[in-house]
């Protein structure tokens, strides 16, 4: 999505170099953390449906809670920065919202580790709805954190594989102090 936008804006403003920045988030994002997070799962044979701490219907009805009240007049001063984009900017503070719920609710680490990822297209799609320019060099820079972090996460969830046995973090209970 992000990626779309960005070409989107490379379609409007002809800048060569919202187009090199539209290429490595779609490479990034769309190649390199699927082929880590899929080694992942072979190496460990693992599945990605693991449970969650509320049951599907009550999580759907978070969702829904989290989208209405998103819609609402209570963030109504927030959406409506930049007034053409109110409801493109509810729509992203909702996925924000949304996100931050699939990083709670699910017990698997690599599905986490998956809503961290949605956290930060959520985090992005809101600010360039918001209409905040950022330079070349601060994106490119974000892109390689979003890089550099992926590896990492990708070494942290094999090594928690590899001494746990499993991805679920309630096998990780007994780590408290």
């Amino acid at each position: 999505m992000v990626s779309a936008l960005l070409l989107n804006s490379y379609s409007i403003l002809k800048d060569d170099s919202i187009l090199v920045i539209a290429t490595l988030v779609l490479l990034i994002k769309v190649v390199v953390a699927p082929k880590f997070l899929s080694d992942i799962v072979k190496k460990g044979d693992l599945l990605l449906s693991v449970g969650t701490y509320f049951e599907t219907a009550l999580s759907l009805v978070f969702i829904v809670l989290i989208t209405a009240v998103t819609y609402s007049q209570r963030f109504l001063p927030l959406v409506t920065i930049v007034y053409s984009n109110q409801a493109m900017l509810s729509a992203a503070l909702s996925s924000i919202f949304v996100s931050l719920l699939l990083i709670i609710n699910r017990k698997g680490a690599l599905t986490q580790v998956i809503g961290i990822l949605s956290l930060e297209n959520s985090i992005v799609t809101f600010a360039i709805f918001a209409g905040l320019e950022q330079s070349v060099g601060l994106q490119i820079g974000i892109i390689f954190d979003i890089f550099v972090w992926l590896t990492i996460a990708t070494v942290f969830v094999s090594m928690i594989y590899r001494h746990f046995g499993s991805l679920d973090v309630t096998f990780m209970k007994h780590l408290r102090d």
